[in-house]
């Protein structure tokens, strides 16, 4: 089949179009997360954890109007909010161009990545909350919660290595390896796949996918019908 489509990446038959964003990622120096200190207004860290957030699984960055989408605000807010990051030396900014992090940026942004997905991943896994609940809490928790709870919730969860939507948890070292996945659009019908991730943007989707009977490393057919083409397009795979 790699003959008809033409590429593959780490074993998986993609469409053509589909590319390759594997990044892994770290801090620029040996630092430990827990000791980052962070921005203290809110708005500044819910900016940071997006536009590393909307870089993550492709370009690194963000636009404007995806961080609007993102942050239910509107344009002028986010050019204002962007050029104020910029100008404190947290985000590079140039107009019409995709927002991106400066070390000092990436860093609080990856403190703030861990805290919202190890907090995701308390609620689920000792909570008992569904994955479609855990957005919400976690990102009223993450901005007041201790270094001290922190490093709790880690230990009592054994160091874990992702969230229970599949999205790395950076490590306290600020090391976060990317899997290899893939959108399950990418991927040419028949293709059997397994699931790597799944987008928590919309908890209508994560419902459908839950009432599909599928979840994190459960094994599909690319194309089988099984999930509409919106749930579809918030699956992420790797070979099977």
């Amino acid at each position: 089949m790699s003959d008809v489509y033409g590429r593959s990446c780490h074993g998986l038959v993609l469409l053509p179009g589909a590319r390759c964003h594997h990044r892994e990622v770290g801090p620029a120096e040996a630092v430990s997360v827990e000791e980052v200190d962070l921005p203290e207004s809110v708005v500044t860290q819910d900016y940071l954890k997006a536009i590393y957030n909307l870089g993550e699984w492709g370009e690194p960055g963000a636009t404007a109007s995806e961080l609007a989408a993102r942050l239910g605000v509107g344009a002028p807010t986010v050019t204002e909010n962007v050029q104020r990051l910029a100008a404190a030396g947290l985000v590079h900014y140039q107009p019409y161009r995709r927002v991106t992090l400066t070390d000092a940026g990436q860093l609080a942004a990856l403190a703030m990545v861990r805290r919202h997905r190890l907090i995701e991943t308390y609620l689920a896994l000792a909570l008992g909350y569904r994955w479609d609940e855990v957005h919400e809490d976690a990102e009223r928790l993450e901005h007041s919660a201790s270094p001290l709870l922190m490093r709790r919730m880690d230990a009592h969860l054994g160091a874990p290595l992702r969230d229970p939507h599949g999205d790395p948890i950076p490590q306290l070292d600020g090391r976060v390896v990317t899997p290899p996945a893939h959108r399950l659009d990418d991927v040419p019908p028949g293709v059997r796949v397994r699931i790597a991730r799944i987008s928590d943007t919309e908890p209508d989707l994560l419902r459908e996918i839950t009432g599909a009977g599928l979840g994190l490393d459960d094994e599909l057919v690319a194309g089988d019908g099984t999930l509409s083409a919106a749930a579809t397009a918030a699956v992420w795979v790797v070979a099977g």
